[in-house]
């Protein structure tokens, strides 16, 4: 195991190197350019020329990449342009709140996912199965900004029952401990802080959540309907077993593999991939503050923010392939 974790880990350096080369072309071809951005209305020849000398743009490119590598070798991202700050520092500082949205939006799809897919399989071609088989189809289709404001103008604006925007009232001060707005709001004891985060968490989880519910449950629909027709499964049911041990033993230990791969990867997905909720709910996680970065031509935070996530996504991946030695003791991990 302690290998194979090795191995994973030193494989993680030439994605990052080869990643960070395919970035660092791209974002400079885009139209435009940082000190454009930066400068704005004020922008002039020799202020634009001003800008490019001071950080470094008007070097040729291999020079800027040998140079950029070398930071992030020491892991230095450099300064945002726009927001004047170590990006290194920002993207610590935003993380926790993607996390928490990610964490939440994944227990929604877990909760509900799972549950849903098993029963499907256990009533095939019954309207239940057909049922969730349609409402998957829906919650695959609809994207993800389109569902976020249908729930803020239904539930937000019209019925009032959850707020529309942040993390936290905005008249609401929290000491920070760990930047988790639920930890800190348990540290501080401060339950009225706590009840007042879950409602700003409801409905940006259910936006993130549903893409990966509707695909959790058609992967455990998929897989707990192929270890219902093997073998073992039918012998446990002939020694006199009951139905909840043979689900829980046999059919869901057995139909698990697949179950924590999807799981597994919609859970980097969402820690990668929240930029549309973020923005829509004004979430200050790592998601809007690529959306800026973007939108402003903030070279170091969209390089930086992107091989952050990276690293994010690869680790997440190492331990599913760890998890799979530990549901299936089959498996072994070299």
């Amino acid at each position: 195991m302690f290998k194979f974790v090795v191995r994973r880990l030193l494989l993680l350096i030439p994605i990052l190197v080869g990643l960070s080369f395919l970035l660092f072309i791209w974002v400079r071809a885009l139209p435009g350019g940082p000190a454009t951005a930066l400068l704005g209305e004020r922008a002039t020849p020799q202020r634009v020329a001003e800008v490019n000398r001071l950080y470094g743009f008007d070097r040729p490119i291999l020079s800027q990449y040998v140079k950029y590598l070398g930071r992030i070798s020491q892991l230095e991202f450099g300064q945002s342009i726009t927001l004047r700050k170590d990006v290194a520092d920002e993207m610590i500082r935003r993380f926790p709140a993607t996390v928490e949205l990610s964490a939440a939006a994944m227990l929604f799809a877990v909760g509900i996912g799972i549950p849903l897919g098993f029963t499907a399989a256990k009533r095939e071609r019954t309207w239940v199965d057909q049922a969730s088989v349609v409402a998957s189809l829906i919650g695959v289709s609809i994207p993800v900004f389109f569902l976020a404001q249908i729930l803020k103008y239904v539930f937000a604006i019209k019925l009032g029952w959850f707020p529309t925007i942040g993390r936290l009232d905005a008249t609401r001060e929290l000491a920070r401990h760990t930047n988790f707005n639920l930890i800190d709001s348990l540290i501080e004891n401060d339950f009225s802080a706590l009840k007042d985060t879950l409602k700003h968490l409801v409905l940006p989880a259910i936006a993130l959540g549903t893409i990966p519910l509707a695909i959790i449950a058609r992967i455990t629909r998929a897989s707990v309907m192929e270890v219902l027709n093997e073998d073992y499964v039918r012998t446990a049911r002939a020694k006199g077993m009951s139905r909840p041990v043979v689900d829980r033993r046999h059919v869901l230990r057995n139909a698990l593999l697949p179950i924590v791969t999807v799981v597994g990867l919609q859970t980097g997905l969402l820690l990668s991939g929240a930029v549309l909720t973020e923005r829509v709910f004004t979430w200050p996680g790592v998601g809007q503050l690529l959306s800026n970065a973007v939108l402003d031509k903030d070279y170091p935070i969209i390089q930086g923010g992107v091989l952050f996530l990276a690293v994010v996504f690869v680790i997440v991946n190492l331990i599913v392939d760890m998890l799979y030695a530990v549901i299936d003791p089959r498996i072994r991990v070299h």
